[in-house]
């Protein structure tokens, strides 16, 4: 098997993760900031791996295996260790919210696979739009109660921001997993075997 440059970067996100883990509980100065800023390059690593992919043609079957895995690795990681750190009812429902759907429908996907209904089960734009606000709010998240920007500007609420963002992300989670449902709802009502 050959290793394309999406296939190396998403391993490479994989990597970041217990990097930005073990950046969070460090004890450094501005530690939670440092893994804001390792889970932001795997983020920008996703948009990355998925342009040259589609740029150059350069797809792969372990590389389509891959990548929602890295994915849903990351996001899971990174709300683990933030509601660890802020143990509060509102982001614990909110994470399982998030990582319930991702369980959901990635067995949703393959389950329509094996009956060869894959392509019902799509990434709609309420799914990429969901990824664009989660990943933003877990930043914020990342980063904590504030944010300083300097002594002219106040700081940043970054922890209200992106529990904000995380409640809109939850929305925008059970909105696409509704979509996903519906749209295999036919294969999953029908009597005896797929």
């Amino acid at each position: 098997m050959t290793l394309t440059i999406p296939t190396v970067l998403t391993l490479f996100r994989i990597v970041l993760i217990p990097v930005m883990v073990l950046v969070f509980y460090a004890p450094l100065e501005h530690a939670r900031l440092w893994a804001a800023l390792v889970f932001t390059v795997g983020a920008l690593t996703d948009w990355l791996d998925g342009w040259i992919a589609r740029r150059w043609n350069m797809y792969s079957a372990f590389g389509a295996f891959l990548d929602p895995v890295a994915d849903k690795l990351a996001v899971t990681a990174a709300l683990f260790i933030v509601v660890q750190r802020e143990p509060t009812p509102w982001l614990a429902l909110l994470s399982a919210i998030i990582v319930g759907r991702e369980i959901t429908i990635s067995a949703l996907r393959e389950w329509m696979a094996g009956i060869g209904a894959r392509g019902l089960v799509a990434v709609a734009w309420v799914g990429k739009i969901k990824t664009i606000v989660q990943m933003v709010a877990i930043v914020g998240l990342l980063i904590g109660p504030t944010l300083p920007l300097g002594s002219r500007l106040p700081p940043l609420p970054a922890q209200w921001i992106g529990e904000w963002l995380l409640a809109l992300a939850a929305a925008l989670t059970l909105w696409s997993g509704f979509d996903y449902l519906r749209a295999a709802w036919p294969s999953l009502a029908r009597e005896g075997r797929p």
